[in-house]
C-alpha cells in the first residue's frame, strides 16, 4: 500500500485553556508561555506530502503555577474534610455520571483529535472514546452493586459489630500515556474520583489536546477543586509537585525510569500509594506442532493473530507482541509468512479508506523522535546480520517531514541486537529462534519485564504449552493461548511483574488501588447499637447507594 495524501479533511484547532477553581477559560501567551502542538497527519496539497501543522496549543506551566495547583488541591482535600471527600458515595456517583453525560457531547471532537494528534485510525479512535465511557460505567456499576463499596453492611465478629467501607487516600496525581491518552488516564482517574480522592491530572505533552476538551464537562459536573490540570514539560512541573509532599497517591502509566524519578522525589516515599503500568517486552512463542501440514489452517490463523498483536496501532501498545520466537527450523518460514501479511496492510492516514473498504492499518507515528528510534533499532539489527523481510520495510512514506513508516519484519534477531531486549513501541516485528524451549523460558524468567506472553500451539504440543504456562505463571500477569496480548475484557485483572507494573487494573481492582478500608466498630452491649444506629442515619460516609 502507498500513501495518498488526503487533502479534503480540515484540520482541527484547540485553543489553549486552563481550569482554576472549577472555572475554565482560554488563555493567551501574554499570561502563560505556549507550545504549538503539531498534528502528525496534516498534508500538503501541492506536494502530496505529509507535513506536520499546528492543531492546537498547550499552556506551559511554570514551577510556581504548578505549586499553586498543589496548594489548591490541598485546600480541596482539606485533610479529608473537603466537599468532595465528604460527599456521600451516592452523590459522587451521580456527579461522575453527569460528567460522562457532558463528556459524550465532545465525542466527535475528541475522536477527530486522536486521529490528528497521535495518528490513531478512525475505528481505533472511536473505540478508545467509547471504551472509556464503557469502562467508567462498569466501574460505577461495581460501586453500586459490590458489598465492598456501595453495599457495605454490618457484620459480627464475636462481641464486635463492624461496618467496613472503602474511603479516599487523598490527592492522586494521574499521569497517562500518549498512546491511549483518554482511556488509560481515565482507567485510573474515574475510580480515584469515585472513591472521594482529589485528582491532579498531568496532561501528556503528546496526545494532550483531548484533555483540554474535557475541562468543561468536569467544570459542569464536579465541585470546584475536585480535579486540577497541569500542562507543560514534565521535568518542569512534576519534580516540584512531588517534592512539595502534597501528593498522596501516584497513578502513572509510562516508563519505569520516569516513575522511579517521581517516586524518589517525594519527601516521604514510604507513604506514597503507588500504581504503575510500565513497559513490556511481550513474547509470541510458536510451538513446533504448528508446522505439521495437517495444522496449516491453525498456523494461518495464528500468523494473522501475531500480525494483529504486533502492529495494532502501529505496535504502540504496552500489550503489543514485541518479539516473536519460532523453532530454529521454522524461523525463516515464520518471518516470510509474517512479511507477506505485513505487505498487505494498508499504510496511510487515519481516515483513509482503501479499495476493500478498510481503513489504514498503519498510520503516522506521533513525532520524529519515534521515527529516529525505529531507524536506530533497524540499523543496529541489520548491521549485526538481520534482514528486513518485507518489501519497503522501514521506509518513510509521504516526504521528508512525514512520520508514516512501513513496518519492518526483522529476521534473524539475536541477543546482541538492541531490538532483542528493548521495547520498540512501534512498527517493528522482530523474529528470533530457539532450539530448545528452555531458551524462551530463560528469556521470560531473566528479562526485565513481566507483563504478558502469548503461546501459539496446536493439539500435539499441549504438554509443552502446559510446561510453559506453569513456569510463566510466576513470571507474567497474563498468559494468552493462541491469542494476542491485551488488557480487555476490563472486568479481568490486568497486572504485571518486575518493571512492567505495580498494582492491578480492572473495573473492580482499580477501586481498591485508590482507596483504603475504613472500619466503624462497637461492642454489642448496652445502648451502643441504638447510639450507632442514630449516628449511621446522619453519616454521609455510611450512606448506601
Amino acid at each position: 500500500a502507498t500513501c495518498v495524501a488526503d487533502t479534503t479533511r480540515k484540520s482541527p484547532f484547540v485553543a489553549p485553556r486552563v481550569m482554576a477553581k472549577g472555572a475554565v477559560r482560554e488563555v493567551t501567551s501574554d499570561e502563560i508561555p505556549m507550545e504549538d502542538v503539531l498534528g502528525c497527519c496534516a498534508s500538503d496539497e501541492k506536494k502530496q506530502e505529509i507535513v506536520p501543522q499546528v492543531i492546537g496549543r498547550l499552556p506551559q506551566m511554570s514551577t510556581e503555577q504548578t505549586l499553586e495547583i498543589a496548594k489548591a488541591a490541598k485546600s480541596a482535600w482539606n485533610g479529608g474534610s473537603g466537599v468532595w471527600p465528604q460527599m456521600s458515595l451516592s452523590k459522587r456517583v451521580t456527579a461522575v455520571e453527569n460528567f460522562l453525560t457532558e463528556l459524550k457531547k465532545q465525542r466527535e471532537s475528541i475522536i477527530e483529535l486522536l486521529m490528528w494528534e497521535i495518528g490513531k485510525n478512525e475505528a481505533d479512535a472511536t473505540s478508545e472514546f467509547d471504551r472509556t465511557i464503557e469502562f467508567a460505567q462498569q466501574v460505577i456499576d461495581v460501586v453500586k452493586s459490590d458489598p465492598e463499596f456501595g453495599g457495605a453492611s454490618w457484620q459480627s465478629i464475636g462481641a464486635t459489630r463492624a461496618f467496613v467501607r472503602r474511603a479516599a487516600i487523598g490527592i492522586i496525581l494521574c499521569l497517562g500515556p500518549y498512546n491511549y491518552p483518554l482511556n488509560e488516564t481515565y482507567a485510573t482517574l474515574i475510580p480515584a474520583l469515585l472513591m472521594g480522592n482529589i485528582v491532579i491530572l498531568k496532561i501528556p505533552t503528546i496526545g494532550g489536546l483531548s484533555h483540554l476538551l474535557t475541562m468543561d464537562a468536569f467544570s459542569k459536573a464536579l465541585p470546584p477543586g475536585t480535579i486540577h490540570f497541569v500542562s507543560g514539560r514534565g521535568r518542569a512541573t512534576m519534580p516540584p509537585l512531588m517534592e512539595s509532599g502534597a501528593i498522596d497517591g501516584l497513578a502513572f502509566i509510562g516508563g519505569s525510569s520516569a516513575a522511579d524519578t517521581l517516586i524518589k522525589g517525594h519527601p516521604h516515599p514510604h507513604r506514597l500509594k503507588v500504581f504503575l503500568q510500565l513497559e513490556a517486552k511481550n513474547m509470541g512463542i510458536f510451538l513446533e506442532d504448528l508446522f505439521d501440514p495437517k495444522n496449516a489452517q491453525v498456523l494461518d490463523t495464528v500468523l494473522d493473530e501475531a500480525v494483529l498483536g504486533s502492529l495494532s496501532f502501529n505496535g504502540q501498545r504496552c500489550t503489543a507482541l514485541k518479539i516473536i520466537f519460532a523453532p530454529s527450523s521454522q524461523g525463516e518460514t515464520v518471518a516470510k509468512a509474517l512479511a507477506e501479511r505485513v505487505e498487505r496492510l494498508p499504510v496511510g492516514l487515519p481516515w483513509q479508506k482503501w479499495d476493500n473498504g478498510s481503513l489504514s492499518k498503519i498510520t503516522p507515528l506521533p513525532n520524529q523522535n519515534r521515527i529516529d528510534y525505529m531507524k536506530s533499532l533497524i540499523d543496529d539489527a541489520t548491521s549485526k546480520g538481520a534482514k528486513v523481510m518485507n518489501k519497503g520495510g522501514g521506509t518513510i512514506l509521504g516526504g521528508t517531514e512525514s512520520t508514516l513508516m512501513v513496518p519492518a519484519v526483522l529476521y534473524p534477531v539475536t541477543p546482541d541486537m538492541k531490538i532483542y531486549s528493548e521495547e520498540q513501541f512501534g512498527p517493528i516485528v522482530p523474529v528470533a529462534t530457539y532450539d530448545k524451549v528452555e531458551t524462551v523460558l530463560e528469556y521470560g524468567r531473566d528479562g526485565e519485564y513481566g507483563q504478558q506472553v502469548s503461546v501459539f500451539t496446536a493439539q500435539q504440543s499441549t504438554e509443552i504449552a502446559a510446561n510453559l504456562l506453569d513456569n510463566f505463571s510466576s513470571v507474567f500477569g497474563k498468559i494468552n493461548i493462541n491469542g494476542q496480548c491485551g488488557r480487555s475484557p476490563d472486568t479481568l485483572p490486568f497486572s504485571g511483574r518486575r518493571s512492567s507494573a505495580m498494582g492491578v487494573m480492572s473495573v473492580r481492582d482499580a477501586l481498591f488501588e485508590f482507596s483504603i478500608p475504613t472500619v466503624v466498630a462497637y461492642k454489642d452491649k448496652g445502648a451502643n447499637a441504638e447510639i450507632v444506629g442514630q449516628i449511621e442515619k446522619s453519616s454521609s460516609f455510611m450512606q448506601g447507594i
